[in-house]
Order: structure tokens, then sequence, then C-alpha cells
């Protein structure tokens, strides 16, 4: 079922998304790879404020091309989403609402995903140069110096989605797995 969504998203919005979805995504996110959050969790041990409020928010991992000219940002194609998961229980027990990546994502990434009421979205990776036409805004908010991996605030609008784990643990390719396998 393709479904519409204007960020921030709250609790009620992700308990309304299931495993499978087409969900198209509108609005600020914020995007943060590898580098960026793991300066984000030394941050948050050092008690200082991070970049930005998690609070109902969508990180894309995302670590963009450089912009030709006349374009908002270069190609913006998923990262895998595991080289997060040691930093992603902390952060969706700070309010983040949904992240979006490609690949699998650990036990205790899901079972904060459930205990939080969180969304994991998949973007189709190999598709960066289409990905980055729903890019509407970018501009870098902190973590400069890490060039691409910087952290970023976009506007999208409809950028294309899929739920892969919902708020109830539901996974996608499991679920797929499952279907071909009976």
């Amino acid at each position: 079922m393709d479904k519409y969504i204007t960020t921030p998203i709250d609790s009620s919005k992700v308990v309304g998304l299931k495993a499978g979805d087409y969900v198209y995504l509108s609005g600020k996110i914020y995007t943060a790879r590898d580098a960026a959050h793991k300066r984000m969790f030394e941050a948050l041990q050092q008690n200082k404020e991070l970049p930005f409020d998690m609070t109902n928010q969508v990180i894309y991992y995302l670590g963009p091309t450089p912009a030709r000219e006349g374009q908002v940002i270069g190609s913006a194609g998923p990262t895998t989403s595991s080289r997060m998961d040691k930093y992603t229980p902390t952060l969706l027990d700070l309010g983040l609402k949904g992240m979006i990546g490609k690949g699998k994502r650990n036990e205790d990434v899901i079972a904060s995903m459930v205990r939080n009421k969180a969304v994991y979205f998949a973007a189709v990776g190999g598709a960066g140069a289409l990905l980055s036409k729903c890019i509407k805004s970018s501009k870098v908010i902190a973590y400069e110096d890490l060039g691409t991996e910087a952290i970023r605030e976009l506007w999208v609008e409809n950028l294309p989605v899929i739920v892969v784990i919902d708020s109830n643990g539901n996974n996608f390719y499991e679920l797929q797995m499952n279907s071909i396998n009976s």
C-alpha cells in the first residue's frame, strides 16, 4: 500500500506503517553516516548537545556525491545501515523515529525500534541519481570537516522508501524469504 508521510513523524504515524508498505516521505530529514554517528555518540558520552534534536526525526544514511552545477545535491543513494547499528539504540532512545538505508539491522536495533516505536526504511541502492531529484534543498548543519559525511538537513518531496522493519519488529526481508521458501 502506498502511503504519503510528512516529517517529522511521531509514534502515531509510525505504528500505522507495516513491513512492505511503500512510503513517500516529504519534509525535513537529516543525513548522517558512520563518522557523524561516531561523533554524535562521543558528544553524548561527554554530555554535549547533539547537532539537532532527535525527537521524531528521520536520519538518511547518506553521504552524497558533490552537486553538479544547477543541482541541489549529487547522487543520493543509501549506505549500508549495519555500520550504524552500534550507535542506533542510543539515538532511538533519544526519540529518533525513522532511519533510511539499505541492508539488515541487528537484533539490538530491532528491539530498540520496537521499544521506541520506530521504523526502518530502505531506499533503493544504485538509484542515487534518481533519489537526488526528490531532494529540494540541502545544507550542512554539523561536522563540515567530514566532507560528504557531514550532517545535512535535507528537504525532500516524495522520497520513495519501503518499510523494511516496522515498529512491531516485522521484517520485510524475512517475510519475503519465508514466502519464497514456502
